[in-house]
């Protein structure tokens, strides 16, 4: 995703060229395809499926436009693409970071309801030894009660 993010889109005539591809100039591309046509001949790739059989039939320039705008249209696409692309990785750091966060609180509570089991286990060591001290001194109480009568 940083290699889409860092490739620039310029513009060559009316034809929309990415920038920053190691071995391919859609620029050179285009005014080979462009020279062909004035020297007698069409470039080598025309035979793929790239146009419809009809095609064949018509003039170097109307296949020129036609791959000029299915150029376009590719392009069109291929910012769609980078667009999406670049909204999925918002989303995602947006939910790395929710993530971290969430993490971190979950931590955070794992801590705090260790602390509280701890005191919570304190107060009930207290509360038998109230209660053991209560039973001691009603004891007291009834045998001196005993003693009184």
């Amino acid at each position: 995703s940083s290699k889409i993010r860092n490739l620039d889109v310029q513009s060559a005539d009316d034809v929309a060229v990415l920038e920053g591809c190691i071995d391919f100039s859609l620029a050179k591309t285009i005014s080979k395809t462009e020279e062909k046509p004035e020297r007698g001949g069409l470039p080598d790739c025309l035979d793929d499926d790239i146009i419809p059989s009809a095609g064949n039939e018509i003039g170097a320039e109307p296949q020129i436009r036609f791959l000029k705008a299915k150029l376009r249209a590719m392009q069109e696409e291929l910012d769609s693409v980078l667009c999406e692309c670049r909204k999925k990785d918002d989303e995602n750091q947006n939910l790395k970071s929710q993530l971290k966060d969430t993490e971190e609180e979950n931590t955070r509570l794992q801590r705090t309801i260790k602390m509280q089991h701890s005191q919570t286990e304190k107060y009930k060591m207290l509360s038998q030894e109230a209660k053991k001290k209560s039973e001691g001194l009603q004891q007291e109480v009834i045998s001196l009660e005993k003693v009184l009568q």
